[in-house]
């Protein structure tokens, strides 16, 4: 009778020991499975591939306005802009007031702005400062 209550015994211990080890293995899964999908944002984020500012909906870059007559070109130099949604939310700030077509480009930090009638360096700087960037100088380029 020893013998078998020693089997039962043992055999219990190995089924307990196997399930403590079986859910070690599923937690530790989990956790890298969070790992690796948290690296791969913060990754993308880094290179300005995440949505930084907008919930991860991205934003819809509206047209930019075709000029009949280009009258000037500036160059806005832009501080903030961390992600694509960040260039999206410039590009259709600038593009919505009238007379301007506005190219936004995040990774040299700039806005290249071609005017088709008379728009102010404030009304520009506060369409941009408006929404949380800052405007580090508004440069006024040479056309030909």
């Amino acid at each position: 009778m020893r013998a078998a209550e020693c089997r039962r015994q043992y055999g219990q211990g190995l089924g307990d020991s196997m399930n403590g080890i079986l859910s070690d293995i599923v937690i530790v899964a989990i956790l890298a499975v969070a790992v690796f999908f948290g690296i791969r944002n913060m990754i993308r984020h880094a290179k300005g591939e995440g949505d930084c500012c907008g919930g991860g909906s991205g934003v819809r870059l509206m047209k930019p306005k075709k000029l009949d007559k280009v009258i000037a070109t500036k160059t806005i130099y832009i501080e903030g802009m961390f992600c694509d949604n960040c260039s999206g939310r410039v590009h259709n700030a600038l593009n919505s007031i009238d007379g301007v077509n506005a190219k936004v480009l995040r990774s040299k930090g700039r806005a290249t702005v071609k005017l088709g009638k008379e728009v102010s360096d404030e009304t520009l700087k506060k369409a941009i400062t408006d929404l949380g960037y800052t405007v580090n100088g508004v440069e006024k380029c040479d056309h030909l």
